[in-house]
């Protein structure tokens, strides 16, 4: 059975990733379609719209065959840890023959020669990369400068133009990078991002907007019915389900209560043994809360940022210390350890079959749930712990075993 993998939040399952999964499954001519997907936090920093499962849900009904868990430690990380962890899921399987991923650019030609001199990240160009931090940018503004001068500097001018700002094309490098380094066989094909940009807060389109943009009317207090020309039918009916519309949409102003506390009990110290706090923000975290001028998420992101610390890094730094993500615990030589567990959140029938195969081709042992896993996991307690903050704040009406739903919840099965 021919199996594409994707790599995707579906935050939530709109019409702009269902045009992207029929253009994958086209392109690489496939049988099945394998997603792994962000739990409750992603890779921006920012809480889930809807909990995993429900998200799960949603991408089975999109067209999705069998989708896994991207563990926490790595949902959470820039591109390069993030792509890692995404692509070795993938190979894990044993089942997956290519992957398809989105970008600005739609060249993986381009792409591919990046990658090519990228993947052993050569001493020169980690050189300007240091200059550039340097000089105060931002880690993703000077990763693309450092890009730009040393592809230069080889005489590769067309790869220097490369418009690493645009943030699918930088995931799409790191995905290449990361088959690279782990000497996959997985084929990649890159298709064009249609008409919403990843980030674009407006409706540029009758039929398509960006995650982003249904998000921000959902805040804004527009009914689902307004949402309905942009999503499909089944998910508009598990947003129905899961009450948005009559209740505000899960973001970082839910967990500002925890946060806030978790601001109040460190000291600068403290605070700077948590993952992605460094280099001066303990201390600038630490001076903030007394100056908010209110207890909004918002404010607080305008009394923390500044040109070093773009808004991610700082959504990143404070998820850290939302869930207690200390240093070691997610240490770069710990990451390229990597995943040791698959943990399947939903399947259909053909998903059972690539199950069933996946007894003899998984190179890493397959969770239906964290009760009673093998010993030693590095990762999984994290997921737990992560999906306990979630229904704390995101849904607290939710009975005490809710907290741990990863010790019980058994695959969505459609």
């Amino acid at each position: 059975m021919r199996t594409v993998g994707l790599i995707v939040e579906y935050n939530p399952f709109h019409n702009g990733h269902a045009y992207h999964l029929q253009q994958s499954v086209k392109i690489t001519e496939a049988d099945a379609v394998v997603a792994v997907m962000s739990g409750s936090f992603l890779q921006r920093g920012e809480p889930a719209l809807l909990d995993k499962w429900t998200r799960a849900e949603m991408a089975l009904h999109g067209g999705c065959d069998l989708v896994i868990e991207l563990p926490t430690a790595y949902a959470t990380q820039p591109a390069e840890w993030f792509a890692f962890g995404a692509v070795s899921l993938l190979k894990a399987t044993g089942v997956v023959d290519s992957m398809c991923f989105g970008s600005e650019s739609g060249s993986i030609a381009s792409l591919s020669a990046l990658a090519a001199v990228l993947a052993e990240e050569p001493e020169r160009f980690q050189e300007l990369l240091r200059a550039s931090l340097r000089s105060g940018s931002s880690y993703p503004a000077a990763y693309s400068s450092a890009v730009q001068l040393y592809m230069t500097e080889l005489g590769e001018h067309e790869a220097a133009s490369y418009p690493l700002a645009q943030p699918n094309n930088t995931l799409a490098l790191h995905y290449l990078i990361a088959l690279r380094r782990l000497n996959s066989r997985i084929r990649p094909y890159t298709i064009v991002r249609q008409k919403a940009g990843y980030s674009q807060q407006d409706v540029a389109d009758e039929h398509i907007a960006s995650a982003t943009a249904l998000r921000r009317m959902l805040s804004l207090g527009q009914t689902l019915e307004e949402l309905a020309p942009f999503v499909p039918a089944t998910t508009l009916h598990l947003l129905q389900r899961e009450g948005l519309g009559q209740r505000p949409p899960t973001t970082w102003e839910t967990f500002m209560p925890k946060l806030l506390h978790q601001l109040l009990s460190h000291s600068p110290t403290q605070l700077a043994e948590f993952h992605e706090i460094s280099e001066g923000l303990e201390h600038r975290l630490a001076q903030a809360v007394p100056r908010l001028e209110s207890l909004r998420f918002e404010a607080l992101m305008q009394a923390l940022k500044t040109r070093r610390y773009t808004r991610t890094k700082l959504q990143r730094a404070l998820l850290a210390l939302l869930l207690n993500h200390r240093k070691d615990e997610l240490h770069p030589d710990r990451l390229q350890s990597g995943i040791d567990y698959i943990r399947v959140l939903g399947f259909t029938d053909k998903g059972r079959q690539l199950l069933k195969k996946m007894k003899t081709t998984a190179r890493l042992p397959v969770l239906h749930s964290a009760a009673q896993p093998p010993r030693g996991l590095r990762y999984l307690e994290l997921d737990v712990r992560a999906s306990a903050v979630y229904a704390l704040a995101a849904a607290p009406d939710t009975p005490a075993a809710g907290l741990l739903r990863d010790y019980y919840e058994r695959p969505i099965i459609i």
